[in-house]
């Protein structure tokens, strides 16, 4: 069987309503997803044995540096796991080659093991991702990869992308990784993984920025004042973006000051139609009129040595 390549694209949140805890531990969300044109890479093809490479600018963030045996997690999630896959990562070890990252420990690895167990037992995989998001910082980079990885596998074995059993495997990776399957605009409720297929914005100019800066989930909804402000409003996407909001941005700022420096300059971009924080931060976006507004904004904060990508709305 030849290689499969499938992109995992950077995932937005255009609005993200935190509601009440619940008592699995998890909140009730309401969300506006929507997906770049661009992000990481996974490529799966049939091997011998099981291996795991990684490459691409965010590589070292994720290659192994110390070692660490992954004990499974027995305990409640803690207040916002929902959001929290693209912050957990692969453990480090100093024993593995550069470029080469342990099979366990890592939402790809994970997936890839769902996977083979629900549809081609005894099967081994080289699975290579080529990270080009930053870590932690709210865009979706685990999620969307154990997504793409569920995509690729499905694509190379055979499984209709509608296979129910995908979506299951998904929303046991973490909340986020079903939105990330489906890889389109949704609404997403409940854990944020109950999908309602959204239209409007495709094409639209997005610029992403990180100010350099990691965020934790958990520790954001430790921070969050816990007062539920109502559900997102009805209306066209543009509109229920704009009227909506980021319960997440006013913790996240309390912890990481720099998202206010970024919000300050998308804000004030000429052309913008929305700017906010995406997710727990600390990568916040902006929706442009045109290409041109979106690639000034980029060459401004480009020049304060912030992470940009200048994309578009898929």
């Amino acid at each position: 069987m030849p290689a499969i390549t499938e992109p995992a694209p950077a995932k937005i949140n255009l609005a993200l309503h935190v509601r009440r805890r619940r008592p699995d531990g998890y909140h009730d969300l309401e969300t506006l997803f929507a997906f770049a044109t661009d992000g990481d890479l996974i490529t799966v093809e049939p091997a011998q044995t099981n291996s795991f490479t990684i490459t691409g600018p965010f590589a070292a963030a994720l290659l192994p540096v110390q070692s660490i045996t992954p004990t499974p997690n027995t305990t409640p999630p803690e207040a916002g796991a929902q959001l929290g896959t693209d912050n957990d990562e692969a453990p480090r070890s100093s024993s593995a080659t550069p470029g080469n990252a342990p099979w366990q420990g890592n939402l790809v690895t994970a997936a890839a093991d769902a996977f083979t167990t629900a549809f081609v037992p005894e099967t081994h995989h080289a699975i290579t991702l080529e990270k080009h998001l930053p870590i932690a910082s709210g865009i979706g980079g685990g999620s969307a990869d154990a997504a793409a990885t569920l995509r690729a596998l499905a694509r190379l074995h055979s499984v209709p992308p509608t296979e129910p059993r995908l979506h299951e495997i998904a929303a046991k990776l973490g909340a986020d990784v079903p939105a990330c399957l489906a890889n389109r605009t949704t609404l997403g409720t409940g854990k944020g993984d109950t999908l309602t297929t959204l239209e409007g914005l495709s094409g639209t100019s997005l610029l992403l920025v990180n100010p350099g800066v990691a965020v934790s989930t958990a520790a954001v909804f430790k921070t969050w004042d816990g007062h539920d402000r109502g559900p997102i409003p009805e209306g066209d996407l543009l509109d229920r973006a704009l009227e909506g909001r980021n319960d997440l941005e006013p913790p996240a700022l309390a912890l990481a000051p720099e998202i206010a420096e970024v919000r300050t300059l998308l804000d004030a971009a000429q052309g913008v139609l929305l700017s906010r924080m995406s997710g727990s931060g600390a990568t916040c976006f902006a929706l442009f009129e045109t290409p041109e507004t979106r690639d000034t904004a980029a060459t401004a904060a480009q020049a304060k040595g912030w992470w940009t990508l200048a994309t578009n709305l898929a």
